[in-house]
């Protein structure tokens, strides 16, 4: 199943590109983030929590959220299968 995983965008890799790095539970990816800088510069992200799906942050929320979400994943067990599924995606 593809889930939505929360995240903290730690870097910009490529600006023009809107590509930026997430953590997401210590696993480090490179993302699009096109979908969520409305007007703002893509720099501007650095730090924000977002739902990462399929390689795209899908949406911004607060750590708050993301932590929760995390629990609940993490419960559920669906968390270590999606981070499992990134860590083999060989990015970095």
């Amino acid at each position: 199943m593809c889930l939505g995983i929360p995240g903290q965008i730690v870097a910009i890799t490529d600006a023009r590109r809107k590509l930026a790095t997430v953590d997401v539970a210590g696993v480090k990816r490179e993302i699009n983030v096109s979908c969520i800088i409305g007007e703002r510069a893509v720099e501007d992200c650095v730090g924000d929590w977002v739902l990462v799906h399929v390689g795209f942050a899908m949406s911004v929320i607060d750590e708050q959220q993301a932590m929760e979400t995390l629990r609940i994943l993490t419960e559920l067990g669906e968390a270590q299968q999606e981070i499992e599924a990134m860590r083999g995606s060989g990015r970095t």
